[in-house]
């Protein structure tokens, strides 16, 4: 049977979107629990906590301990190092003024995944670097792309939506692994937890299948067997709005105080 995991951010409570996340996890496959609380300003105790009493809730268990990102940044460090030192990490200094001004400027069209990076600190010199990080300039940690691919050559992983998934990092440009503020990224955190944690099925909403396209790059690079993927389709609300924290999306906290059982959401979830 494959190792699956759910693994929320807390920073607010669960709705029916991640409901349905969790029980189709935890519907197929051996289940864990992990808690993705890397971003100290957004993250909470209390989101955390009750995560664990919704999910009990709905009448989920998985193994203890649960794995928390925020007490496992060493793991990261030591993996960013391994990475810098096969030279496939730079400092980026820029300011995201500075990025946007830059990206304005290219001559190609807008990026269609967002704000992408020109590169302007990849052609910096060793010795420019080490006077700006010995003058204790602001780093960002950038995966060089185009280097990484290089060494590795095509890649693909497969995905039980979508079959053979031909692995495209370089549209996401020189992506950050480490931040000025945090030592890690969703993408180094995400990759070397399924790694640590054995998982052989990732289950996650398509809103995060693009990311597939780095976390391949960085198994490949790292040496990490290769998990398979399931992007399910998100779970949408009458209007036809994928449920999301941002939009302030009914909380199961809150169904709960209205009397709806937790039976009561597993059929609404499964008959959309």
């Amino acid at each position: 049977m494959p190792l699956t995991r759910f693994a929320p951010s807390p920073t607010g409570y669960l709705h029916l979107g991640h409901a349905y996340s969790a029980l189709l996890a935890a519907e197929s496959s051996a289940f864990l629990l992990r808690i993705e609380d890397i971003d100290p300003v957004r993250c909470k105790p209390e989101f955390t906590d009750a995560i664990f009493e919704d999910l009990h809730w709905l009448g989920l268990t998985w193994p203890e301990p649960v794995r928390r990102q925020s007490q496992h940044l060493a793991d990261y460090a030591a993996t960013l190092d391994r990475l810098r030192s096969m030279g496939l990490v730079y400092p980026c200094f820029c300011t995201r003024g500075e990025i946007e001004r830059e990206a304005q400027s290219a001559v190609h069209a807008p990026h269609a995944l967002g704000l992408l990076y020109p590169g302007t600190c990849r052609s910096l010199s060793e010795r420019e670097r080490a006077e700006k990080l010995e003058r204790r300039f602001a780093a960002n940690w950038r995966l060089d792309v185009g280097a990484a691919l290089r060494l590795t050559g095509s890649l693909f992983w497969h995905d039980r939506a979508k079959g053979r998934v031909e692995a495209r990092p370089e549209i996401f440009g020189d992506v950050v692994l480490a931040r000025k503020d945090v030592a890690t990224s969703y993408h180094l955190s995400v990759t070397v937890d399924d790694h640590v944690q054995g998982i052989s099925l990732v289950t996650r909403g398509e809103d995060l299948f693009t990311s597939t396209h780095i976390h391949r790059l960085l198994q490949a690079l790292l040496g990490y067997e290769t998990p398979e993927y399931f992007h399910h389709a998100l779970l949408k609300d009458a209007a036809g709005r994928r449920y999301a924290k941002r939009d302030k999306s009914v909380t199961l906290r809150h169904l709960r105080e209205q009397g709806k059982t937790a039976q009561e959401i597993v059929g609404e979830v499964f008959c959309r």
